[in-house]
């Protein structure tokens, strides 16, 4: 029963709410779906803060063939706070503004494996930073290419149900584009290209993996645009454990739903969208919430 209990666990507890679940197993370290309208458009320079709300809920977790693999009463239920600050220098590179950013969740985190199996945990998650270049092409058209690196602060420990650190370092290429209009279409796309560290603890490597945030919705006036937005993850290598390849875990997700955005024109925005998952394979099925509000320091 343990090494079946610790199967669910390694498929369920891997990148919820960007290192809010963190162990091996068709998962990745970055929140898929954290992004929305304007993602890819830097700001003027200066100093900027963000800050995201996610919850996120899961009673499944899907094997290779679609089939739920966890027993009845399996529930995971994760609250993330995401504090990002984003500095925007004068300086430009190649005709981009050249700029730095920092983020550090605080996650609570519940699992209920089964019963008899259960934990909670509270606590700082895995950081992020990075360099990004943003390019400005028109007033609508805008871009960004970035190096995101993600460093093993949050809390882990072998053997646990609910580790809310990965234990170990990524990398993750990031190309986006943003078209923004007041009134009419708005469209997002961020590409990320992800390569993850062995976790030496256990041994393990998690494969390399493709995901794509989106969103697309149309301006209305008064600063608001409705729209559609989500995900699509995909793994595209095998994991790796003592060495040896693990066969068919390649984790694979498409999200969609709702996405709203209001721009108060007075430099802070905030953004909301409810995102199910669909298609999923080696990984948890379940469902999120995200806000987000930017604003001038």
């Amino acid at each position: 029963m343990n090494k079946l209990i610790n199967t669910i666990v390694a498929l369920t507890l891997a990148g919820l709410a960007g290192g809010v679940m963190a162990t091996e197993g068709g998962g990745t370290i970055y929140p898929v779906g954290a992004e929305n309208y304007t993602c890819c458009a830097l700001p003027p320079p200066g100093l900027y803060g963000m800050a995201w709300f996610q919850h996120y809920s899961a009673d499944a977790v899907r094997g290779n063939g679609g089939q739920v693999v966890t027993p009845a009463g399996f529930r995971v239920n994760a609250n993330a706070v995401v504090p990002r600050v984003v500095y925007i220098s004068p300086l430009t590179v190649a005709g981009a503004s050249l700029g730095a950013q920092a983020i550090l969740p605080i996650v609570n985190l519940d699992v209920n494996v089964t019963q008899g199996v259960q934990q909670s945990k509270t606590g700082l998650g895995d950081m992020t930073f990075g360099p990004v270049l943003g390019w400005h092409h028109s007033e609508n058209l805008h871009s960004v290419l970035a190096l995101d690196i993600y460093a093993p602060t949050g809390a882990y420990r072998k053997g646990d149900v609910a580790n809310i650190g990965r234990n170990h370092w990524a990398l993750q290429p990031v190309l986006g584009v943003s078209y923004i209009q007041a009134q009419g279409l708005n469209a997002d796309l961020k590409a990320m290209w992800t390569y993850n560290f062995r976790n030496d603890d256990t041994d393990y490597r998690d494969g390399k993996e493709l995901i794509v945030d989106y969103s697309v919705g149309w301006g209305v006036g008064g600063g608001w645009t409705l729209g559609v937005g989500g995900y699509y993850y995909q793994q595209l290598t095998n994991d790796e454990h003592n060495g040896a390849s693990v066969a068919d875990n390649k984790g694979r997700a498409v999200a969609f739903g709702p996405s709203i955005r209001y721009d108060s024109g007075k430099g802070w925005f905030i953004t909301a969208k409810y995102q199910d998952e669909m298609a999923v394979r080696n990984r948890a099925d379940g469902a999120a919430f995200w806000v987000k509000a930017v604003f001038p320091l």
